[in-house]
Parts: structure tokens; sequence; C-alpha cells
């Protein structure tokens, strides 16, 4: 056997965690040590992922000080996320979504909120995700509120509802007011699913010069055109009419966890929301300025429900090209809700047993984190270029040949995406045949958790994989 010698291991948590500021080096220290810990085991409970005593100790310990708050564990990643972001060279997207975390279990921690249908109570998690549009994967967190909900007060009229700050709709404002300002040339644009359709939220854009390409909800009042006196319509009905100007194929899913082919059609026009009657946000009430963007599927799949968006954007579209690029980005969305899967399905963050909240929090900051590198791994394994580009890209070369070793006994640095993605999930145990859906994340994290153990025990011996004499 020939083997080669192992290269310095990835330092995920000096990476994402080593910038952070807890008062004291050697509680810095100890976070990167506790991310490390746990991306290299991220499924199961905390005694699951941190399987030294030790290192569960000092997670413990850490957890519980007060100067380690959600905020402080989090700002070195989004600081990070900010620095890469600023030496981009194209449009990036900030897509803003929530979802909901149930530690109903934790009955030691009253002050949780309620969620679900009321008897489940938790956070609502507001993420929001930086991406890179052309290659769709995920730069980092930029944002992240933990929002506890709370009862409406009894006979709340619109006033005091309007001005009340636990209110749920203002998550939306609040996720963008902190946020810098792209820098000079660069453009950076918040997506946001239906639930974000809100004229306080759109409002709040424009005042903050901001841009965004949102989902509409409601088919609200609006001017048509960009005029001084425009023709009074309604959303929706005035987006049919409008003539189509292109089609082209799209993924989109199947409504049972899959994705199918489907040729979608086009339509845009200049227009103006109106601001509504009741004023329920807070917000100037004026018109904005906007470009209506209309999506249909063309011949849905028999018992298929066909797919429309109307899309609002105050990114300027001139023409045709533009507005598809405007539908690129919103296709994007899909993966804040491919990282919320991420987050519970694959780092296990509703598995945590803690029995404060003051502790509770720093954990979701780091798991959150910890979810972010294997969605990039999917995402990028879904691109077209996955079988031709190197997974070397994508992940660190120690886990491309220790995997490759194992899968077809010699190192192959040149592995693809595709090709390290699958093997990953082999490893996990799915079988890889034609047949077999794409491997969800359970098998995913299993993987990645044994490829931890074989790329130590690598390192231990000083190899990063080998290669028998002979064989090609």
């Amino acid at each position: 056997m020939e083997s080669t010698p192992c290269a310095a291991m990835p330092d995920f948590g000096q990476d994402h965690f080593g910038a952070a500021d807890l008062g004291h080096k050697k509680r810095n220290e100890c976070l990167v040590r506790v991310a490390n810990a746990l991306m290299r085991h991220p499924g199961g409970t905390l005694p699951d992922k941190l399987q030294s005593p030790a290192d569960y100790q000092a997670m413990i310990r850490l957890a519980n000080r007060p100067e380690v708050s959600h905020a402080a564990v989090l700002q070195p990643h989004i600081d990070r996320t900010f620095a890469l972001l600023r030496q981009s060279d194209g449009p990036r997207l900030l897509i803003h979504d929530g979802t909901e975390l149930d530690f109903t279990g934790l009955h030691s921690i009253e002050t949780l909120g309620f969620i679900g249908n009321g008897h489940n109570r938790g956070y609502l998690c507001h993420n929001s995700l930086a991406v890179d549009p052309r290659r769709r994967e995920v730069i980092g967190l930029v944002g992240q509120i933990l929002h506890t909900r709370v009862p409406v007060p009894p006979g709340e009229g619109v006033k005091a509802k309007r001005e009340r700050a636990s209110r749920e709709s203002r998550l939306w404002t609040r996720a963008i007011e902190d946020l810098p300002a792209a820098p000079e040339g660069q453009l950076w644009v918040d997506v946001a699913d239906r639930g974000a359709d809100l004229f306080e939220f759109l409002a709040s854009e424009d005042a903050y010069g901001r841009y965004y390409v949102v989902r509409a909800c409601s088919s609200r009042s609006i001017g048509v055109g960009h005029g001084a006196d425009p023709k009074a319509a309604a959303l929706h009905p005035y987006a049919r009419s409008l003539a189509e100007c292109g089609r082209r194929q799209m993924e989109i899913s199947d409504g049972v966890g899959g994705q199918r082919r489907a040729t979608v059609a086009m339509a845009w026009a200049a227009i103006q929301l109106k601001p509504p009657h009741v004023r329920r946000g807070l917000y100037e009430p004026r018109p904005l300025l906007v470009w209506a963007i209309r999506v249909w599927e063309v011949d849905a799949p028999a018992g298929a429900a066909p797919l429309e968006w109307v899309l609002l954007t105050n990114v300027p579209a001139a023409d045709a090209a533009d507005a598809w690029e405007r539908v690129h980005w919103y296709e994007c969305r899909w993966m804040v809700e491919e990282f919320h899967k991420a987050q519970k399905t694959g780092s296990g963050i509703e598995d945590m047993q803690f029995t404060t909240e003051a502790a509770l929090q720093p954990m979701i900051a780091v798991l959150s984190v910890v979810a972010l590198q294997l969605l990039n791994l999917r995402a990028a394994s879904r691109q077209e270029d996955a079988a031709t580009r190197l997974a070397t890209e994508v992940v660190h070369p120690d886990y491309v040949a220790v995997l490759s070793a194992w899968r077809w006994k010699e190192v192959r640095l040149e592995s693809s995406v595709h090709d390290f993605f699958f093997a990953l999930a082999r490893l996990g145990g799915h079988q890889n045949r034609k047949r077999d859906r794409r491997p969800g994340w359970l098998v995913l994290w299993r993987g990645w958790m044994k490829l931890q153990s074989m790329v130590e025990g690598a390192a231990a011996i000083g190899v990063t994989g080998y290669k028998i004499r002979g064989q090609t």
C-alpha cells in the first residue's frame, strides 16, 4: 500500500467561531472546540454529539456562562458571511423565512412561546441566508431571530396591534433593519415567500434603500404603470391578463417530496402598490413602484396542481431577460426550506435537553451553522456541473481522499461533486439504485458522521487514504 501525508485537518470551529468575543480567551477557544466536536458528530442528542465526557462538560459550562449568548456566538459567523459577500462580483440573495423549533419536552423552561396549534412550545426561528444564485450555494447566515410568541391581548384594537413590539408580522422588518447596505457596485436582494407580502415590509425595503423579490399572497389594489395617474386594478386579475413573453423549462416540486420538469410561461409589467385602506403596520402610506412578474405552468400533468407565482420586485426590469433573472432568484428560495430540514433532521436541533433558555439559545446558533455545511454539498450535487466540478472545491481534500479510498479502494482527488455525494450517501446506507429517491438528510448525516471518524483515524496514523498497487 502507498500512503500520502495527511494535510492539516480543516478547522470548522476556527473558521466560523474563532473571532468570537465571549469575554475570555479560554471561552473563545472552548467554543471553537465544541463547534468542531458538533461538526464531527452532528446527529442525535448532545451526549451523542459530544461523546467525550470532558467535551460534554465543557459545553455545559460554556453554554451556561452569562457572556455566551445567542448573539455573541452567532456574530463571528455572520461577520464571516458579510466578508464573503463583500468579495462577490455578482448579485447575491438574502433569503428570509421562518420555521418552528419545538422544545415542548423541556418542561423546566417555562418562558418558551406557543407554537403549532397552541399546545406545543418553542421558538419561531426566523433565518436569513446569504446565497450565490449562480451556483445556488449558501454563503452563510446573515441573521437569525428566535421569536417567542405571546398571546394576543383580548380586545386588542388595530392601533394597539400595529404598535405592539411582539407582533409576529414585524419579524420580516426586524430581519432587515440592521443589515448593512451592499457596497457600491454590488447588488444584494432580499427574497421571501408569501408570508412577507406585507405592505409594511415592502415599504421598509424602500425606506432602507434595499431591493427585494417577494411572492405576492393577496390580490391587493394596484395602479397600472409608474405614471402619475395610473389606472386602478387588482393585482392577480391584472397579472393574468398580461400577454405571455416567453417560456422555459423549470424543476418544480411534485407535491410529494420530489421534483418534476415543467414548462412555464412568464409575463411582466410595471405597477404601483397602493397602501391598504386600514393601516396595519408602521410605514409611510404612499404607493410603491414595483414590477409584477407572473409565472405559470403550461400543460400541467393530469392530477397535478399547476404552478403559478406572482412576484413583486423593486429591482428594475427593463426587458424579458431581466424578468427571467428575477424568477431565477425566487427559484433559489427553496434553499432556506432545505436549511430548515438540515437544522431539524440533520443536526437534531430540537433534541437538546437544556434547562434554561440562556443555555439553549447559544447552541441553537452553533448547530444552525453546522447544518449549513452539508446543505451546500447537497445543493452542489444538484447543479448541472455536478458531474464535472471537483469535489475538492466544495469539501476539504482529506474528505475526498478518505471517502474515495473507501468507495473505490484508491485515492481519487479528481472525484466530482456527484461522485462524492453519492459515495457519502452510500456510506450512510443509501443503495444508489436508479429507482431509489435522492438521499435524504438522515442518510447524509449518517454518512458524514462515519466519514468524520474515518478522516480522524487517517489523521491519527498520518495518511489521508490509500491506493493498492496494480489497481486502477
